[in-house]
């Protein structure tokens, strides 16, 4: 593809961009005299770009901020149409027929708007969706229903909705006690497997008692992901104001030991918990 002059200046002094302006750039940025680094990049070598950018838009809603969100989720339609034009490179499909396939989807799936169906609330919806869902994806048992779970998913995430998709087919704890007996349970098979030195029954046992805990957190309606991410934050937050203490004290850390780190710890618990 040779890109004119004229249009080189169009998509350069453009007024206002929209959707169609990011199209026609990312087709020149791919193109015969395009940027040599587009050029050379496919799905694979920009997979995990689109991760970061779609982790830096959650981390812009969760900060609440209006400009930042703004920004991280035109670096994740980037990614979107980059990926797209790399397969309109190869006549698979283009932006257009990723757009009529969601509006389809969205338009099937919402037949209480679309269609003559009505519901009673929100929860109906959701019931009505994942049943156009099994339906559309063909998923005819509750085993295909859990391997239609993503599997690129974080960890905790994807174990928390193999859970939920398990309890709608009847496996499922009747409540939280139930499930917590569990982590007690999976506890005390951990404990004989560190007993016993072996290195993969220990990292089995670890995965159960993390998947109970996982559970126990669905029954108790807490997101497993967002209650180790605030739990790692927590840590990191109480780490900082650890290393404050030991410094300010004209101490260093790694020559402390592990009883002294507790002490310091406790303190730092304590002012953090002060109101401001």
């Amino acid at each position: 593809m040779r890109t004119s002059e004229e249009t080189l200046a169009a998509l350069r002094d453009c007024p206002h961009y929209s959707i169609t302006e990011l199209l026609q750039i990312m087709q020149v940025l791919r193109s015969e005299n395009g940027c040599p680094w587009d050029k050379e990049q496919t799905h694979q070598s920009i997979r995990q770009d689109l991760l970061e950018e779609c982790y830096e838009a959650v981390e812009a809603i969760d900060k609440d901020s209006v400009p930042m969100m703004r920004e991280e989720l035109g670096d994740v339609l980037l990614q979107v149409v980059f990926h797209c034009q790399i397969e309109a490179e190869q006549s698979h499909f283009t932006f257009d027929d990723i757009c009529d396939e969601l509006c389809r989807k969205l338009v099937i799936r919402h037949p209480h708007v679309f269609g003559t169906t009505e519901v009673s609330g929100s929860d109906e919806v959701l019931k009505n969706w994942d049943s156009i869902k099994k339906e559309t994806k063909h998923q005819e048992t509750a085993s295909d229903t859990l391997e239609g779970v993503c599997k690129a998913l974080p960890a905790l995430m994807y174990a928390q909705k193999l859970g939920k998709r398990a309890g709608r087919a009847g496996m499922d704890w009747k409540n939280a006690e139930d499930a917590f007996q569990y982590i007690r349970k999976e506890t005390d098979e951990l404990e004989e497997a560190m007993q016993s030195g072996d290195s993969e029954r220990i990292s089995e046992e670890l995965g159960d008692l993390l998947f109970s805990c996982v559970n126990t957190a669905r029954h108790l309606h807490v997101d497993a992901e967002s209650a180790m991410r605030d739990a790692a934050e927590k840590f990191l937050s109480r780490f900082k104001e650890t290393e404050r203490l030991v410094l300010a004290d004209k101490k260093e850390m790694a020559s402390l030991g592990l009883d002294t780190l507790d002490e310091y710890w406790a303190k730092a618990k304590e002012n953090l918990a002060k109101p401001e």
